[in-house]
């Protein structure tokens, strides 16, 4: 069957009653097994016609039988009726049962293949220009009444079947507003597979793109954490070069103020204070004030917090209040003492 070209297909199915639409590479397969299926029900027609017309035969040797003192197992009697063909469309015994939940999993399992491939074409380059995943309800009730010749109510009891059962069967049942729950058939816009059919070439594909991009990921990710440590080490060393820069301006700051005093002492100066300011400017020249503003506040916070020798003051110095550094000896060097 396998080998049967479209044209060949199609004039078998219309051999045997069926009448098929488009044959395409989404439907071939389905189609295939509608051959398979109306073939098998050929057969049995073909045995059921034998049957009836050797029901005679058989009522004759039956009688005879009977006449003969030899009667018919009772439940051999019931085996062969149940080979009869019965109409089950409003029968609940056992055997209609059984024929309704048969015919029930055929409409399920088309359905699930219907729309695993067309899934599956849409996540591989929508060759049908499917608008989504998602199939309408009528499309795919029409797909299945063209293959399984069901009705509309065997299709929505499908569906109703669906909703009831607690199992996973492959299929999703979405409304309008596909965020929310459906719970009557009702309700039902569309139903789409939950495990697309891809073709292997499409696999593939997929997995090589999926394996690219995790490692470009991968590699992203690499790169800036990479970059990241770049950026702590430079900053980390901006610090420490800032920190050496701050001790090295304490340093001057603390000769500056020491020989403003010894000049004080030797009457070579006014006051036995300076500026803050005045040493500022006196060792930061104009041009580098704004970039190394960061290290002299920085001076200034340690040395009055840290430095003993250097006291801070304000003091009134032409017509303005200004802070200065006075340099305070030892005790045994005081003033008082001189």
């Amino acid at each position: 069957m396998a080998g049967l070209s479209d044209l060949e297909l199609r004039r078998e199915l219309q051999a045997l009653g069926f009448q098929p639409g488009p044959i395409t590479d989404t439907t071939r397969d389905v189609y295939r097994n509608k051959l398979r299926r109306l073939r098998g029900e050929a057969r049995l027609r073909d045995e059921e016609r034998l049957r009836e017309e050797a029901r005679p035969r058989l009522v004759f040797l039956g009688i005879l039988w009977v006449k003969m003192g030899k009667p018919s197992a009772p439940q051999e009697a019931e085996d062969n009726m149940k080979l009869l063909p019965v109409d089950c469309e409003r029968k609940t015994d056992e055997f209609c049962q059984a024929k309704q939940k048969a015919a029930l999993l055929e409409l399920l399992h088309e359905l699930y293949n219907f729309l695993a491939i067309q899934a599956g074409n849409f996540e591989c380059g929508n060759p049908e220009k499917l608008k989504s995943k998602c199939i309408p309800v009528t499309e795919a009730q029409e797909y299945i009444a063209n293959v399984t010749s069901s009705s509309s109510a065997k299709f929505e009891a499908a569906l109703t079947w669906i909703l009831s059962s607690n199992k996973d069967v492959g299929i999703w049942l979405k409304g309008e507003d596909q965020s929310e729950l459906v719970t009557t058939v009702d309700k039902v816009a569309c139903l789409e597979s939950a495990r697309p059919r891809m073709g292997v070439g499409c696999r593939l594909s997929r997995a090589l793109l999926t394996a690219v991009t995790n490692v470009l990921i991968f590699f992203w990710c690499l790169a800036f954490l990479w970059g990241l440590l770049i950026l702590l080490k430079y900053r980390w060393r901006k610090l420490e070069e800032e920190e050496q820069a701050m001790y090295e301006m304490v340093k001057k700051i603390i000769d500056v103020v020491q020989d403003h005093y010894v000049d004080w002492e030797q009457d070579m100066e006014r006051y036995p204070y300076v500026g803050i300011l005045h040493v500022r400017d006196t060792l930061i020249p104009p041009q580098s004030r704004r970039r190394m503003k960061r290290v002299w506040d920085r001076a200034v916070e340690f040395l009055a917090s840290n430095e003993s020798r250097i006291q801070t003051e304000s003091h009134r110095v032409a017509g303005e209040d200004m802070l200065v550094w006075r340099w305070t000896k030892p005790s045994s060097f005081s003033d008082s003492e001189r």
